[in-house]
């Protein structure tokens, strides 16, 4: 089974969003959740511990029709680097700080969840929230897709 953590900075705008449309992509392509495939999604903050995603993440989520409201924000610990299979993190501050959480020796794991950064829209304008959304969709099939091939 395919353990996959998502990691940003609060885990209320990004990750959320990633972890969401990683499962749906995962189901859609034939695997079966708890079975092939677990995601998971973290902050490397903890300011928004235990809060559902910002109410901008789940708008642009609802227009296509995935719910992310029963999400609540964790806090990535040092125990998640052995747990996951892959962690990704949305930007590369995100990717340095979770390697400056987890042991060395997990390192491998973790990269960028698309070839390019994801900005974080949580202070940006409305339409931020609609390109991460493009770009996670995008990014979580070719995901999908390299698993296939793994």
């Amino acid at each position: 089974m395919l353990r996959i953590c998502c990691v940003c900075l609060g885990n209320i705008c990004r990750s959320p969003v990633a972890e969401a449309l990683l499962r749906q992509k995962f189901i859609e392509a034939g695997y079966t959740e708890g079975v092939d495939f677990v995601v998971d999604s973290a902050g490397t903050g903890d300011w928004h511990l235990g809060h559902p995603p910002d109410r901008r993440s789940q708008e642009v989520c609802a227009r296509y029709h995935l719910d992310i409201s029963a999400q609540r924000a964790r806090k990535f610990t040092a125990a998640d680097g052995e747990k996951y299979d892959r962690i990704y993190g949305m930007d590369r501050n995100n990717v340095d700080d979770i390697c400056a959480i987890i042991d060395a020796k997990y390192h491998a794991k973790v990269q960028l969840f698309d070839v390019h950064e994801v900005n974080d829209p949580y202070y940006g304008i409305l339409d931020g929230f609609e390109i991460m959304y493009q770009q996670l969709e995008q990014a979580a099939g070719k995901i999908v897709l390299q698993h296939h091939k793994d």
